[in-house]
């Protein structure tokens, strides 16, 4: 039976069949949501990365598994698993995110599988859409609209939100991160982190070729990069960044550079690492992919590198308001393998970069010193 009062003990749930970026562009909605509505949100997205990226967030309560939209739904337990989640939640607000047809045929039956009432629903295909408007801005217009169970209970936010991402890092995540620099060397110098790959970049049998791939960008240019940094900041330390299938791609990259030395290397980084990481790193030069949102959420300057898409819909924003600089895009160029190694060494030279932290002796020195005039 439908109900025009907010349970005591649940908050909106949100639902997004998206990527990577696509969750990191959630987070304005999930916060305007959680003051709106006075309780954390639930989630339900693709992907193993949301109870990572959002480990640290006060608007996220927490996230429903689903790592596949394929199939039907009586096929694939974790889909059955899913939508029995969503029928202990169904006497909350729902928010579907998901403008994409073929997602929406899949999440429409989970709906009803989990009987949650229609008035309980609010759909963003329902929003109009204003022409060159950034996801993030239709996704807070979207966060004004309530399902019509709860009009009379929830009124529209007075206060104004952050239109950018901003995400946090755990404790456990601090910890680790520091554990993994401290045993690979690196704890005493300024990271500079690079980002090659993008969801397309690899198949089944190996790298997609480039020509297939508008997001691409030739080995030697990211080699060429790599070495123009280590002479700019020779104390940094330079990683290629990557998912464990993309490991092979890196090494390839790497050995591209010519250069044998251990500030260059590349490094394997499950996402909550890559996370904490870009939450002290210098600066990240990336194509146009999840972690490039994920560096400008994190408060980490960036250079991103686009092809045949608007940055006017599709710049990453950070919330922390670090600098983001966007090379290419449309309607400039059509793709990425069109901006040329000096445009980018340019801009990441142009940077305005993070600071480095003061390591341990740095700070012994400074309490000694402030000791010593006191």
């Amino acid at each position: 039976m439908p109900t025009n009062q907010l349970s005591a003990s649940t908050g909106p749930v949100v639902i997004r069949f998206g990527r990577l970026g696509d969750t990191i562009l959630l987070q304005p909605l999930l916060r305007k949501l959680h003051q709106r509505y006075g309780r954390p949100c639930q989630l339900l997205a693709l992907g193993d990365w949301s109870s990572a990226l959002y480990s640290a967030q006060p608007e996220v309560a927490g996230c429903i598994p689903l790592n596949s939209q394929a199939g039907p739904i009586w096929m694939r337990p974790q889909r059955w698993r899913a939508a029995m989640a969503l029928r202990r939640l169904r006497e909350a607000p729902f928010y579907i995110s998901e403008p994409v047809e073929r997602a929406r045929t899949k999440i429409r039956p989970m709906l009803e599988l989990a009987g949650v009432p229609v008035e309980h629903c609010t759909f963003i295909e329902d929003i109009p859409l204003i022409p060159h408007e950034h996801w993030v801005d239709l996704l807070l217009r979207f966060g004004d609209t309530t399902p019509a169970a709860f009009r009379s209970v929830c009124p529209p936010l007075a206060s104004p939100v952050r239109t950018a991402p901003q995400l946090h890092v755990s404790a456990a995540e601090r910890a680790e991160r520091d554990a993994w620099l401290g045993a690979k060397g690196y704890s005493a110098r300024p990271l500079v982190l690079l980002q090659p790959a993008n969801k397309r970049t690899m198949r089944w049998n190996g790298v997609r070729a480039a020509e297939d791939d508008d997001k691409s960008w030739p080995a030697e240019r990211w080699a060429a990069l790599a070495r123009a940094i280590s002479c700019r900041m020779p104390q940094a330390q330079v990683l290629f960044c990557g998912s464990p299938a993309e490991a092979g791609y890196l090494d390839t990259l790497l050995s591209v550079t010519g250069v044998r030395s251990p500030r260059i290397e590349a490094a394997v980084l499950p996402l909550g690492r890559l996370k904490a990481l870009l939450e002290i790193a210098s600066s990240m030069v990336s194509v146009d992919t999840g972690p490039a949102h994920l560096a400008a959420a994190m408060g980490c300057p960036l250079v991103v590198l686009m092809g045949s898409r608007d940055p006017q819909l599709w710049t990453p924003r950070s919330g922390a308001g670090s600098e983001v600089v966007v090379l290419g895009g449309l309607p400039a160029i059509q793709r990425v393998d069109e901006i040329e190694t000096a445009e980018v060494v340019s801009a990441w030279r142009a940077l305005r970069r993070r600071p480095p932290l003061p390591d341990a002796a740095d700070i012994e020195m400074a309490a000694y010193s402030a000791g010593c005039a006191g």
